[in-house]
């Protein structure tokens, strides 16, 4: 007897069946911050539901500061979803809080084999020497920039510094007859909720020669990264655009909904835009660049993970779906419907790349630039929202126009709140 289901066990196995799954109906669900996903994740829950047919999954899509929202309500409440699409920034204080569970060892194996993830990619997830989640795709960023309006003023191709693309932006920009802006010359984020203010502001803040907090001298511990020259640089950027040279505006749109109207000759943003470019303004004549430098070149990297929640009631069908998602099939579908960039490096997405040559502008790292992203640390949201905030306001002041000693009170009284946050956290050093 005990042979016989020894044997019906190992047919089992070799048949692919899952055992986890066969027992029982199982029901999860996944919850994300990034409603373009949402095509994903229905498409793999179908493909899932082929090979385990009494799973099913529920997805469920938010904007992403509602999202962040209700993860700080639902996690430590244990009412979250099962499985969790979350950057490592925002959920790391509910890591370091332990309401996180840790990666199962199968997966940590799976996410250690070599030339499957960055080390960058890999850091992201890591608390402690241990890991938690599994990295799933990545914010890296690009300038889109308007062929045919490029053309137009005579530009024949991107800028590649900053002070270039500020001379562009003048020849771009186009106003009406009494004088008004009515087509920026690059799109900036002026406004908007939540830290992604502040990340946007990191884009010109980096190549500057800045970042918004930096290792201080103990290990371990930071200081802001801002209160400098390149700091101050990058909010006369800013202001400069706004209110000196006017060619941006609170009153036009912004961002992707700008570009894809053709009221923006460019901007700089994710790779998912590729995707929404081609649902919205598929005739649209664009093209993709390096961020441009400064002092340095780089570029963020945002990196997104999938995690299993502590009430999740089925969590090895739940790690299962995780590695699921992040199969081969699953990130060139990903690639290829939405946009984003998966964050495997072991997956030939050659033929992706070949029909839509606006991504190479997100694949490919120019030599000399340098990587960067959120610190994996609780502190890091909170710090970099209250920068935002700061920014928000300062983006509304007219005062700041030729006015360095008033930018610089600004950028030394951000810092202070920064290192204010760090020093409660007990993360400062100078």
């Amino acid at each position: 007897m005990r042979r016989s289901r020894v044997a019906a066990l190992v047919l089992l196995f070799v048949a692919g069946v899952s055992l986890f799954a066969a027992d029982k109906q199982v029901k999860l669900s996944l919850w994300s911050g990034y409603p373009e996903m949402e095509p994903l994740f229905k498409h793999a829950a179908v493909e899932y539901k082929k090979l385990h047919p009494n799973v099913d999954v529920d997805v469920l899509t938010h904007p992403l500061r509602e999202y962040e929202q209700k993860l700080s309500a639902t996690i430590p409440s244990n009412t979250s979803a099962d499985v969790l699409d979350v950057s490592g920034y925002a959920l790391q204080k509910f890591v370091e809080a332990g309401f996180i569970p840790k990666t199962p060892s199968n997966l940590v194996s799976y996410v250690n084999k070599s030339g499957r993830y960055t080390e960058f990619t890999k850091d992201s997830i890591t608390y402690k020497n241990t890991l938690y989640g599994v990295p799933f795709f990545q914010g890296k960023t690009a300038l889109y920039w308007n062929v045919d309006m490029f053309k137009a003023a005579g530009l024949s191709r991107a800028p590649k510094t900053y002070a270039e693309m500020a001379e562009y932006a003048k020849k771009l920009a186009v106003y009406d007859k009494s004088g008004n802006l009515i087509r920026s010359g690059h799109s900036l984020r002026l406004s908007g909720q939540g830290s992604g203010l502040a990340e946007k502001w990191w884009f010109v803040l980096f190549p500057m020669g800045g970042t918004i907090i930096e290792p201080g001298k103990e290990a371990g511990k930071y200081h802001a990264g801002y209160n400098n020259d390149a700091g101050r640089k990058a909010l006369t950027y800013y202001i400069d655009a706004v209110y000196k040279d006017k060619w941006d505006s609170f009153k036009l749109k912004h961002d992707a909904e700008a570009f894809e109207l053709e009221q923006t000759a460019m901007f700089l943003r994710e790779s998912w835009v590729i995707g929404d470019i081609a649902q919205k303004a598929p005739k649209l004549n664009y093209a993709t660049a390096p961020v441009p430098t400064d002092m340095r070149g780089g570029r963020i990297t945002n990196l997104q993970n999938l995690y299993v929640s502590k009430s999740c009631k089925n969590p090895d069908v739940a790690w299962d779906f995780i590695e699921f998602l992040v199969n081969d099939d699953n990130q060139r579908w990903m690639l290829d419907n939405v946009g984003w960039l998966p964050s495997r490096q072991d997956v030939d997405f050659s033929e992706i790349l070949a029909r839509k040559p606006q991504l190479k502008g997100f694949v490919e790292m120019p030599t000399g630039f340098k990587e960067y992203g959120y610190i994996p640390i609780a502190a890091f949201d909170e710090l970099l929202t209250k920068l935002a905030e700061r920014l928000a306001m300062a983006y509304l002041d007219p005062s700041l126009e030729g006015n360095p000693k008033a930018i610089a009170k600004v950028i030394a009284d951000a810092a202070d709140e920064t290192n204010a946050i760090l020093a409660r956290a007990k993360l400062f050093s100078e």
